[in-house]
């Protein structure tokens, strides 16, 4: 069920009624409520594959049992990597396996030999990447001694599958978000307006900002041999802000609909294309994901404790594992490694620690976002054959780049309008509207959000580009 769907604006509001309509007291009863919820949420892509959300669930659960349960070290690492060993061969199995096969078949096959891999037909589940990392996270944190082990099974049921971020997140960590099932929440009104706001903000990002920009960049990355230098440069540009309203959009209208429960998810953007450095940029974009990486990946291969070329070596596979996470795709694979070397290029001439300032600052900013943006190509190509024809005709093939004038009037203003509430989020200028002291202020302008959104988004019902992550 997407968000901007019709299926999700009848779906949530009855979830609501009947969740306040329970007795804030009986937190398991309104566990059992969500729970169903979002199966029935997540079951709308593929019913079938709710049983591989429900298997993720019920490993991590049987192991964390498991960890609590023995006292000695050999038997909780073994009920651990045996957590993560299955998880994650269920996640090869659905989103890697055939590029595996198709890549070791097209090396054998130069080598001499004939090696031909089955490969299966198999669709990928919706977030699978996402639920996966969560539930892992908690057997990590409970094997680690940061979190208690969960023995209510619907309780942490519910904590891998809470709809509002089962799919794309962000990905909560189990000392955040579990304690949250057990608390009684009651409706409150503030509470409300304030997830309807981030919900609305939300929307304009996915479906004014995203998608506008969408029509133009498909256009021209589905089908780069027949445009010119010109139009590969302005789909590069316009691609990093399609990908930045598409995945903070959801981000925060899954925000939007906890906080109407009465949840509080974390944070996933801040902001990123302010920062002054790529490492800045990886504190600000896709938190709860980078965050991940950092504690789970980066810091126990050694992080920055060790000497500097391991160090490097750390960031570099950590940054490669983050591309792939991506997806099964030389692109990511080299998406993930071209930051990681960028990164790596930072620590090396010590830019990362440094606070800039003035001039300084801007030109640092300017070099970040050329090579953020520039690293996006790689990201939203289709092939890496397409990412050198595109990176190639923007220097070699100039050309007057012909865009639809009333799609670009729309992106023009959605463009407008959010660098107005970025600046005034960065910098904590104090003349936002939806904040205002005013009833009739702050309802007048959700009233002016919603007619904005009706006229210029997209209503189309177009899927968030991280589900297919």
């Amino acid at each position: 069920m997407l968000f901007n769907s019709i299926a999700f604006l009848l779906f949530f509001p009855a979830v609501c009624i009947f969740y306040f309509c329970i007795p804030s007291r009986q937190t398991k009863m309104r566990n059992l409520l969500l729970l169903s919820a979002s199966y029935y949420f997540y079951m709308n892509w593929e019913p079938a594959y709710a049983l591989l959300l429900l298997t993720s669930t019920v490993i991590t659960y049987i192991a964390a049992l498991g960890i609590d349960y023995f006292e000695g070290k050999n038997e909780k690492k073994l009920c651990l990597v045996g957590s993560l060993a299955l998880n994650l061969s269920i996640l090869f199995l659905f989103k890697y396996y055939n590029f595996f096969a198709t890549n070791v078949d097209a090396v054998s096959e130069a080598c001499g030999l004939r090696m031909e891999l089955p490969e299966f037909v198999l669709l990928l589940p919706v977030g699978i990447s996402f639920y996966t990392f969560q539930a892992l996270g908690y057997s990590i944190d409970v094997y680690r001694g940061v979190t208690k082990v969960e023995r209510d099974f619907p309780t942490y049921a519910l904590f891998v599958s809470f709809f509002p971020q089962l799919v794309a997140g962000p990905i909560e960590r189990s000392n955040n978000l579990l304690p949250q099932f057990k608390e009684q929440h009651r409706f409150d009104y503030d509470q409300v307006m304030e997830g309807v706001r981030l919900m609305l903000w939300g929307y304009f990002m996915k479906l004014v900002l995203a998608d506008r920009c969408g029509i133009y960049v498909d256009a021209i990355f589905n089908y780069v041999g027949n445009h010119n230098g010109g139009s590969y440069l302005l789909a590069s540009l316009l691609f990093p802000f399609q990908i930045y309203g598409d995945f903070a959009g959801y981000s925060l209208i899954a925000i939007g609909v906890a906080r109407i429960l009465g949840f509080r998810l974390m944070q996933n953007f801040r902001r990123p294309y302010f920062a002054c450095t790529v490492g800045e940029f990886w504190h600000r974009w896709h938190i709860s994901l980078s965050t991940w990486f950092k504690d789970y990946v980066y810091i126990p291969l050694g992080g920055n404790r060790v000497g500097r070329i391991h160090n490097y070596f750390n960031l570099l596979v950590t940054f490669v594992i983050s591309g792939i996470w991506h997806g099964a795709n030389w692109t990511f694979f080299c998406w993930g490694a071209l930051h990681g070397v960028l990164l790596c290029g930072e620590k090396c001439f010590g830019m990362g620690s440094r606070t800039y300032h003035g001039i300084r600052k801007c030109c640092h900013w300017a070099v970040t976002f050329v090579l953020v943006c520039l690293a996006w190509i790689l990201f939203r190509a289709n092939s890496l054959q397409d990412a050198v024809v595109v990176v190639t005709g923007i220097f070699t093939n100039p050309g007057v780049p012909k865009p639809e004038f009333a799609n670009f009037i729309a992106i023009g203003l959605a463009l407008i309008v959010l660098l107005s509430k970025e600046l005034s989020d960065e910098f904590g200028w104090r003349f936002r509207i939806a904040e205002s002291d005013s009833w009739i202020v702050r309802h007048v302008y959700l009233v002016c959000m919603i007619a904005y959104i009706v006229l210029f988004g997209v209503l189309g019902g177009d899927q968030f580009i991280y589900f297919q992550f």
